[in-house]
């Protein structure tokens, strides 16, 4: 059966009961603020002041051209959530055999980590101007972030969107102060508006910002958040879910958008003004702005805004690899140690760059990052536009011609773009190399990925109407099972906490006369850790006599019942205690911990589940 995208706060937030437009758009608004931090993370500043110190505001239409690119892609996302209740990756498992799944997966989770390692720069070089932190100690402190994801997770999506949103007000209200201060010519700014590309240099900056607008890891993302509002199965819900997500999306994206022309206009009229062409690297933004305009204040709001930024985009970033993860493999695992694996594999790279090039290369970094982004962007889109184009799956909320021509002109702008790039970054790497041998590994990589572009380009047309048509809304095809199970050995697990009755009354509601129940309680003290069933403290010996209690009263019900104390981890010895006894199923309480309390006693029946091919009855 196919799992929910973010179980844990999959339609958690109801909206049906809303009554009014504002109402209801209020309930509806919040996914595509988390979408819109990754349009103004550390890697768009970094191509937005390139940008802007280079060309002036000759690609202002760029960010703008992005900007519509997004708001069009990112309503295809949501759609295919709303109508189909799946994210991005789960429909690319549904739809791919397992090869191109796992090609697509190893894409993906590159577009993860080269936004991670974007957001650990930005988040480092931020703290290293407001505090003086140097840039390694930075990078490390960033794995600190991890912890503020796991407490904004736990305390619900409404709370971390209000966080998420808290953090873009600090980015515009900075941006806005500093073009108060900067003054810019807005007559120079509409001429910017005007198509043009001056040269190479500026399409390989004009595609790191398209990667940096467009990022595929949010096509993913907002898929999977629109499933956290509890929308109905009606035709009607599903449209008006459909409506709001878009003013939603309307609205956030163009804020990013204008955080973004900010940025870039402010470079313009700050560096390029004055002859400084060469002005991308964040620090050197930073101390510049002060001269430059005479304020104080100006670095100070830049750095503020950075970490913001870099500190919102951390959390967007690991739901998005939580999403990816369970969607095209079907693994899930802790948000925690997933968001430490991606992070590690961004950390390494950039703790390298540093050590080995210097600080001076860290712009050039987060706009390669950029760049990787949008060489992966195709991979993302363009199984997008065939999902939501498909009326076998999407019913009559498939796409309509108009909006999949425009949709399949930005996938074929992307990878023109894409292509361009790449043929003439190998003529440079050609022209500059005189031992010609990497070009083997490269040509293989390219052909990989060519036949990969081509199979999710075309196989889908040239299989349409061959593919079983589904609902609109995913059911598995469940033939009711009228034969209750028979439990012949019942394990039961107790701990002595007010949980138990319930534990007791569960199982025996289980059993039948012929029933075998076993009472299992482990002791944790430390004698019991070291010495086990040789341990005769005092908790040994006085827990035994309870168990023992257990077991004499159900005995006297009619049952047979025997008891068995285990002696150390509770995760380990109970699936030891209930495989040795050959049990059906086991019963067990549930502790009740939360967040903080998780981490410190730990998660036993979650351990104990995955250990055992029995079933788990979990009492509350």
């Amino acid at each position: 059966m196919q799992k929910q995208s973010l179980q844990e706060v999959n339609a958690s937030i109801k909206v049906a009961q809303k009554k009014g437009f504002f109402r209801k758009l209020l309930a509806f608004m919040g996914p595509a603020y988390l979408i819109s931090v990754g349009y103004m993370d550390p890697g768009n500043w970094a191509t937005d002041l390139a940008a802007g110190s280079q060309f002036g505001y000759k690609l202002v239409w760029v960010l703008l051209m992005s900007n519509i690119m997004a708001v069009l892609l990112q309503s295809l996302s949501t759609r295919l959530g709303i109508v189909r209740r799946r994210d991005l990756a789960q429909a690319c498992r549904e739809a791919y055999p397992k090869t191109v799944n796992y090609a697509l997966y190893f894409l993906a989770e590159i577009a993860i980590i080269a936004t991670d390692l974007a957001e650990v720069i930005g988040m480092a070089i931020g703290l290293n101007l407001l505090f003086h932190i140097p840039l390694i100690w930075g990078i490390l402190l960033t794995f600190l972030d991890t912890f503020i994801l796991l407490f904004l997770m736990n305390k619900g999506m409404r709370k971390m969107e209000a966080f998420i949103l808290a953090l873009i007000s600090i980015i515009g209200i900075s941006f806005l102060i500093e073009m108060l201060i900067a003054k810019p010519q807005i007559s120079e700014i509409m001429k910017g508006f005007v198509p043009d590309m001056p040269n190479m240099s500026a399409l390989y900056i004009s595609l790191g910002i398209i990667g940096a607008t467009v990022m595929p890891h949010n096509l993913y993302l907002h898929s999977s958040l629109v499933q956290t509002r509890k929308i109905g199965k009606s035709k009607k819900s599903l449209k008006e879910a459909i409506k709001f997500n878009l003013i939603d999306s309307v609205i956030a994206l163009n804020l990013a958008f204008l955080v973004n022309a900010a940025i870039l206009i402010l470079a313009a009229a700050t560096f390029y003004q004055v002859g400084m062409y060469n002005v991308a690297e964040i620090q050197d933004a930073f101390k510049l702005l002060e001269p430059l305009l005479g304020s104080y204040w100006a670095p100070i709001l830049f750095a503020v805004a950075l970490i913001a930024a870099g500190q919102s985009s951390t959390i967007t970033g690991t739901l998005a690899g939580q999403i990816i993860m369970e969607g095209f493999i079907n693994f899930r695992m802790q948000p925690w140690v997933r968001r430490t694996i991606t992070r590690l594999f961004a950390i390494v790279p950039a703790i390298a760059v540093i050590l080995i090039f210097g600080t001076s290369y860290t712009g050039k970094l987060l706009i390669l990052s950029q760049v990787v982004l949008s060489l992966q962007l195709g991979f993302a889109v363009i199984p997008l536009i065939h999902f939501v184009s498909d009326k076998a799956t999407m019913g009559s909320f498939a796409i309509k011609s108009a909006t999949k021509i425009a949709a399949w002109l930005i996938a074929g702008i992307i990878i023109i773009l894409n292509a361009l790039l790449v043929v003439d970054e190998i003529r440079n790497w050609y022209a500059s190399s005189t031992n010609h041998l990497w070009l083997i590994p490269v040509i293989l990589g390219l052909v990989t990925v060519i036949i990969l572009l081509l199979y999710i380009i075309f196989v889908p047309i040239l299989q349409k109407g061959k593919t079983k048509k589904l609902q609109v809304h995913y059911q598995e095809d469940i033939e009711p099972i009228l034969e209750k199970p028979d439990y012949q050995k019942i394990a039961i697990a107790l701990d002595f906490s007010a949980v138990d009755p319930r534990v007791l009354q569960h199982a025996l509601a289980l059993g039948h006369a012929n029933a075998q129940f076993l009472l299992i309680h482990i002791v944790e003290s430390i004698p019991a850790n070291y010495f086990k069933q040789d341990s005769v403290d005092y908790e040994s010996m006085k827990d035994a006599e309870v168990l023992q209690k257990y077991a004499d009263k159900i005995s006297a019900l009619g049952f047979d019942a025997q008891m068995k104390i285990g002696y150390g981890n509770p995760k380990n010895v109970i699936p030891e205690i209930v495989e040795e006894y050959k049990a059906d199923i086991l019963v067990v309480g549930s502790h009740g911990h939360k967040f903080l309390k998780d981490i410190i006693f730990g998660t036993t029946i979650s351990s104990v589940r995955h250990q055992l091919q029995v079933p788990v009855l979990v009492v509350k």
